[in-house]
């Protein structure tokens, strides 16, 4: 199969991934320094109506959900949106499950929906702590502990099986779910996961720490640049999904724990079908030596895309949605 992206005009797209990428490390480095918030909220009611607008308008660039849930968990409740199969689909396959990287919330999968609209009942959530419309009640105590909302979120839908699908910081969330909370997971996607498999580079650590100094805009545009793996045109560009991106990152005070790197016997132990896809550069999920440790650690199915970035869901959506149908196809239960 040929594996190379085709290269889309939305490139609004690739900058989003820039961004959450560099939002990751740049609120590690934060909690270096300062504390974060017991539980994640808005600054003020001003700066969510602002992020609120902005979310709206991205949402709108969707497909119209089926139907909108809000699930209560322990955690907090959970902002779901649900694209139901159509009558004539197959009545085996299980629903899928995506959740998104950091800061990205449900409006990053846009350009990944359309190819797998309809063919079975698809679920994206946005993250309890995070920026988007899900509340967060209790603190996080580590990042395994914040996974669990997922779980209940999944119980509260009455979803006995999926295929549970992750992005980048979500790609972490989704792993660690899976170690913890393995009964309802037919299979693991992880699109670029994040410290999971290997720690981020350290040129990576570098660009960030631009971002948090008083330093010129047009460096820190190269900075995100450099994180993200595109030009500093994309990075600039300005459309719906990135004002959203910018404005919850200016008005959310997020609780997001760092994802851990986990142990050969974690991964080993992983009971569901696991299949883990990596760019080919300016990866922040480990490039080669992640790719060389899943296929080590048994990991079914691993594929490098070339001329992709840590954005690879979005620049690669039409032959991966492909990929994925089949993938998840073969692992309906």
């Amino acid at each position: 199969m040929n594996n190379k992206p085709k290269r889309h005009g939305r490139r609004i797209l690739i900058t989003v991934a820039a961004l959450a990428a560099a939002w990751l490390v740049i609120d590690k480095a934060v909690a270096l320094v300062s504390p974060p918030p017991a539980v994640g909220g808005w600054r003020s009611e001003a700066g969510y109506a602002s992020y609120r607008a902005s979310y709206d308008a991205a949402m709108a660039t969707l497909p119209t959900p089926t139907r909108t849930h809000d699930v209560r968990t322990t955690y907090g409740i959970v902002r779901v949106y649900e694209w139901a199969a159509d009558t004539d689909a197959d009545e085996d396959a299980l629903p899928v499950v995506l959740l998104p990287g950091i800061r990205s919330g449900t409006p990053m999968w846009g350009e990944n929906l359309t190819h797998w609209l309809g063919k079975r009942t698809l679920y994206a959530m946005d993250a309890i702590g995070d920026a988007g419309l899900s509340t967060q009640a209790i603190p996080f105590e580590s990042f395994d502990h914040q996974v669990g909302w997922v779980e209940q979120a999944l119980a509260g839908l009455d979803l006995a099986g999926v295929h549970l699908v992750g992005h980048s910081f979500g790609g972490a969330t989704a792993a660690t779910v899976a170690v913890h909370h393995p009964g309802r997971i037919a299979s693991l996607t992880l699109l670029e996961p994040v410290m999971v498999l290997e720690a981020f580079p350290a040129s990576t650590y570098l660009w960030s720490a631009l971002l948090l100094l008083p330093a010129p805009q047009a460096w820190k545009d190269r900075a995100l640049a450099e994180i993200g793996g595109v030009s500093i045109e994309e990075v600039r560009e300005r459309t719906p999904v990135s004002v959203m991106i910018d404005e919850g990152s200016t008005h959310y005070a997020a609780t997001t724990q760092t994802p851990r790197t986990l142990t050969d016997q974690e991964w080993r132990g992983l009971s569901m079908p696991v299949r883990v896809d990596i760019a080919s550069d300016k990866s922040l999920a480990g490039g080669q030596d992640a790719a060389e440790r899943a296929r080590k650690l048994g990991v079914d199915t691993v594929t490098i895309w070339p001329g992709t970035t840590h954005s690879l869901p979005m620049q690669a959506a039409e032959p991966l949605g492909t990929e994925l149908n089949a993938y998840w196809g073969s692992h309906d239960e």
